[in-house]
């Protein structure tokens, strides 16, 4: 499987991004999809996932509220998009993909990553 992040950018805070990841290959509709972020100086952290089975959604807490993920499996496509947007949001964003139906949280359970979209929020 392979994944290409796009739609970051520079955004004021308040305001709204949609990331996409657009999937290729025979099985990708067959993953669950992640996002994750990572800061400078910091781990990668966790912000969202879709379950592949049933579209389900979970959120990191410092989203929650705010992101939102959906896919669009005609397009092989996931989307996060991105609301009321704060400085501590910027960093570079990831999709990855995950065989498992089920929640995953942790980076080691993504077997696919894309290249990452970077994000920056000005206050």
């Amino acid at each position: 499987v392979q994944l290409q992040a796009s739609g970051g950018g520079l955004v004021q805070a308040g305001g709204s991004l949609r990331l996409s990841c657009a999937a290729s290959g025979r099985t990708s509709t067959s993953y669950s999809m992640g996002w994750f972020r990572q800061a400078p100086g910091k781990e990668r952290e966790f912000v969202g996932w879709i379950s592949y089975r049933d579209r389900s959604t979970r959120y990191g807490d410092s989203v929650k509220g705010r992101f939102a993920i959906s896919r669009d499996n005609a397009k092989s496509t996931v989307y996060l998009q991105m609301n009321s947007l704060k400085p501590e949001d910027t960093g570079v964003y990831y999709c990855a993909a995950s065989p498992w139906y089920q929640l995953k949280t942790g980076t080691s359970e993504y077997d696919y990553w894309g290249q990452g979209t970077q994000v920056t929020v000005s206050s």
